[in-house]
């Protein structure tokens, strides 16, 4: 393989792991935003809940920019292509956004039952919105996504809203609400003590078991679907674009990388194995070792579709042949040896910072400290 090849799948990886990034740490807060009016049955306990997340979920936040910035920079037509055909799901994601800082810094600053249980519902929605959408993309990637080229690669969106909420889509998105929920539960459960740790527990376990079920159904699905099978690309020498490609559709095509290399079972075993074993964890107080296996199971899961998929980024449904893939939708080689040296340096740092702002902030938030401190959330 081609340096510039090899630096492809680089970028390949690291949006992967961006990814993962994003579903662990973001969907945790979220998760808590989901759960909070079940965890919480009282104001000072949802104010706890809210305390548990509220020194990370503003920092967290950063795997977005990271993702969106990747995608970006080293796969531009994917970027161009999604974000103008996927334009009323970004609106539902950005209002949804917007919401969570609202929530969390204005509900408490009155008394009132009615403005705080409205921002208690603004936090759940804002929580709860996103996971679905993100689980949902990933399932409109199996099915593809109805789009096609002119001869100046201007790409057109033919499909509507509520093709993006089909069935599969829509289990996806279950999906990654259920990992979302669970990883919600044990930084509850992390954070708080008494009846809202009880209550966390519940949740996990309960959130858990509905992923695994989800998991298992979807790799059925994914079988019997008809997938795409990138047959003959430009030669080379010749410009990688989407208009000189043969796409073909076959039976069970998405499960070729698994059977091609053996080793890549391991990451949907890894899915099963961060679930269930996140389940007994659970249920046995390890909250710490749940979380770790939470993050474990969103890396199979997502690792999963990933191999799956490849080389696949963006299928076409409406024109199968001018599907996007690694190879014809990346920036040039300089772009993306550039943003290697730029990740090398940034992503460890990230991951250190984000490791210690927990280990300083780490212990049990109490109802009595959240109630005297005039500043909590």
């Amino acid at each position: 393989m081609e340096i510039y090849g090899v630096f492809q799948v680089i970028w390949w990886l690291l949006l992967g792991v961006l990814l993962v990034g994003l579903a662990v740490m973001v969907g945790m807060d979220m998760g808590v935003g989901t759960i909070l009016r079940y965890v919480g049955r009282t104001d000072l306990e949802r104010r706890v809940a809210l305390n548990i997340i509220g020194p990370h979920w503003e920092g967290n936040q950063v795997w977005f920019v990271l993702g969106g910035g990747a995608v970006f920079a080293a796969f531009p037509l994917i970027y161009a292509t999604a974000f103008s055909g996927f334009y009323v799901v970004m609106l539902l994601l950005l209002w949804s956004m917007i919401l969570r800082p609202l929530g969390f810094e204005y509900r408490s600053k009155l008394p009132s039952a009615g403005w705080r249980s409205m921002w208690d519902w603004a936090l759940f929605v804002s929580g709860l919105l996103p996971m679905v959408v993100f689980g949902a993309a990933f399932g409109n990637l199996f099915k593809g996504v109805p789009f096609h080229f002119s001869w100046n690669l201007t790409s057109t969106y033919t499909g509507s809203f509520l093709f993006l909420l089909n069935p599969f889509a829509i289990l996806c998105g279950l999906l990654s609400l259920s990992l979302s929920a669970f990883m919600g539960s044990v930084t509850v459960m992390n954070g708080a003590e008494g009846a809202i740790y009880e209550r966390g527990r519940t949740m996990a376990r309960v959130s858990s078991a509905l992923a695994i079920v989800l998991f298992a159904v979807g790799g059925f699905w994914v079988h019997g679907m008809q997938g795409y099978v990138l047959t003959s690309g430009p030669g080379a020498g010749v410009p990688q674009t989407p208009m000189q490609q043969v796409v073909t559709l076959t039976d069970g095509a998405w499960f070729a990388n698994f059977h091609a290399h053996g080793l890549l079972w391991l990451l949907p075993a890894l899915g099963f194995a961060g679930m269930l074993l996140g389940l007994l964890a659970a249920g046995a107080r390890r909250s710490h070792l749940a979380w770790w296996l939470g993050a474990l199971a969103w890396l199979g899961v997502i690792g999963t579709a990933g191999v799956a998929l490849f080389p696949f980024l963006l299928p076409s449904s409406s024109v199968p042949a001018q599907s996007l893939t690694v190879w014809n939708s990346s920036s040039s080689q300089l772009t993306l040896t550039w943003m290697v040296g730029f990740a090398v340096v940034f992503v460890p740092l990230i991951l250190w910072y984000t490791s210690w702002a927990f280990y300083v902030m780490r212990g049990k938030v109490s109802a009595e400290h959240v109630a005297a401190d005039e500043h909590s959330y």
